[in-house]
Parts: structure tokens; C-alpha cells; sequence
């Protein structure tokens, strides 16, 4: 499978989160690369670590960095696990420090259940080595525990109708597929629009499979541990409650100070050209000197 993933707020992030004194960066999601190749274009006196916890990603950026090779080292890992993964490497400091929570056109479209057309057995694992799935989480969790995660993870407001329903259909049968869910919910819902009536639901559910808020919490931490004085860390969010996570860390963190002001948003043309991006948020916080 082969895919082209359009990395979100390119000229923004270049722009705004690496200075020219800097000598590392680490992009702790590194995707397809599109970020990090276009700082390292911008920065040559730039290295740069890539982590991502996807091998197909991983796959994807080290034929983008090609050309960049001999600055780049790419390491498989999540970004819970910076500090382990950078000691490893011998490093102890670094200059800036990127996170893309996004889900990446890799995962979208290779048939894991990210996607509400998926017709593939519900999965949602960004990493492959991990044991509990999507179909997991749909066919075995309580009721409570649905709508739990559906409010804290997804806001949905109508998440004790749709739990109910998920736990009514899989006694009939498991849920088997991303269709046969987002179909599900769509007849709860009862609502049709330009975004899918299931996006609060998938959303939830891939955040409990990837345990993405407790890693992003111990990311950001080790983040901020590891950046150098007058360091960088910028995060791009793109839904309410990562974004208020990464809000309320850089403003109480007394090692940081808020660069954004109010995050960056991306412009009308970037809209046009990627609507995916279109709640995309940057927010900057520097490494204060002590």
C-alpha cells in the first residue's frame, strides 16, 4: 500500500518552532516526513531524530529523508517513550521538539478500521505490536465503560444512546467492521452532514486502543525535561480535549513559556488544499533559562 500523507501548518511549524541556532530536533511523530524534511531544507546545520510508533510511516519517511540521510536518524517507538529512545542514542538535550497528533493518510487508508468505510476487521492500533484492538474494546467492553470513553475521549453527546446500541447489536453477532460500526451509529445519530456522524465515535475509540492522552501526558513531560534552555516544544491538536491538555501544560509548566499567545490556525489556502487540516491547531512553549 502506498499513500501521500499532507503534513498540516508546514511553513508554520518551520517558521515558528525551530530557531537558527538550533542543533537537534526531534519530531516524535514523524509520519511521512513532511515536516522534518521541509526544516531540514530550511536549517542545514540541523540534525534531526524521527520517531514514530507506525513502520509503515517509518517506511514512507526514510524514503522522503533520503536525501537528508546522513542528518537524520530514524527510530521506531512512542513518544511515551522519548527518553528511553533518545538515551539510547546518547542524548541527553535537545533544541526542539514536535508533536503531529494527527492521524496520518497512512492509517486512513490501509484498511485497519481507522476509516468508516473499512471493510477489514476493526483494528485501530497505530502500533502493530500491541495486543488490544478496536474490535476489543467494541466487543468486550461494559456499557459503562462505551460511554465512558465516548464523552471523556469523544464529547459525544448522544454516547449512552450509542453504547447501548453497540452492546445490543454485538449480542446478535460481534461488530466485525469499521463500516458495520459507523454504520451502527449513524442510525443512532440520525444526522447526515459533511462530517460523518461516527467521527465523535471513532475518535474515542482509537484514543482508548492507543492510550493516546496518558502517552502525550508522559511525552510532553519527558519533553520538557529533555529540551535545552531557550528549547522548543510545539504540538499540532486537533480536537478540544488534546488541545486544552497542551494549553494547560505549557501555561502551568514553570520551565516553559507560551510562545502562541493563541494557537496557529491554518490559512484559507492551506483549507482549500488539505480540508483535513481544518482543525488543526499549533500551540509553541520555550525552554526558560534557569
Amino acid at each position: 500500500m502506498r499513500s501521500t500523507h499532507t503534513s498540516v501548518l508546514l511553513d508554520e511549524v518551520a517558521e515558528n518552532l525551530v530557531q537558527p541556532d538550533y542543533r537537534l530536533l526531534v519530531d516524535t511523530t514523524i509520519g511521512g516526513g513532511g515536516h522534518t524534511y521541509t526544516i531540514l531544507l530550511n536549517y542545514p546545520n540541523l540534525r534531526a531524530v524521527g520517531m514514530d510508533i507506525d513502520e509503515v510511516a517509518l517506511a514512507q519517511a526514510r524514503e522522503r529523508l533520503a536525501p537528508f540521510q546522513d542528518r537524520v536518524t530514524l527510530k521506531r517507538g512512542n513518544f511515551s517513550e522519548l527518553k528511553q529512545i533518545l538515551g539510547d542514542e546518547g542524548i541527553s538535550a535537545v533544541d526542539a521538539v514536535l508533536f503531529d497528533l494527527g492521524v496520518s493518510s497512512y492509517q486512513l487508508e490501509g484498511g485497519r478500521g481507522f476509516s468508516f468505510k473499512d471493510e477489514q476487521e476493526l483494528d485501530m492500533r497505530m502500533d502493530q505490536r500491541e495486543e488490544m484492538t478496536a474490535y476489543h474494546v467494541v466487543n468486550t467492553y461494559s456499557y459503562e465503560e462505551l460511554r465512558k470513553i465516548m464523552v471523556d475521549f469523544g464529547e459525544e453527546y448522544k454516547a449512552a444512546q450509542i453504547a447501548r446500541a453497540i452492546v445490543n447489536e454485538r449480542k446478535k453477532a460481534p461488530i466485525e467492521t469499521a463500516s458495520a460500526l459507523g454504520s451502527l451509529v449513524a442510525r443512532v445519530k440520525r444526522r447526515k452532514g459533511k462530517i460523518h456522524p461516527a467521527t465523535q465515535t471513532f475518535q474515542a475509540i482509537r484514543m482508548e486502543v492507543n492510550q493516546e492522552i496518558k502517552n502525550l501526558e508522559r511525552g510532553l513531560a519527558a519533553a520538557i525535561e529533555l529540551l535545552a534552555p531557550g528549547g522548543r516544544v510545539g504540538v499540532i491538536s486537533f480536537h478540544s480535549l488534546e488541545d486544552r491538555l497542551v494549553k494547560t501544560c505549557f501555561k502551568t509548566s514553570p520551565a516553559l513559556a507560551v510562545v502562541t499567545k493563541k494557537p496557529i490556525r491554518p490559512g484559507r489556502a492551506e483549507l482549500l488544499h488539505n480540508p483535513r487540516s481544518r482543525s488543526a491547531k499549533l500551540r509553541i512553549a520555550e525552554k526558560v533559562e534557569r
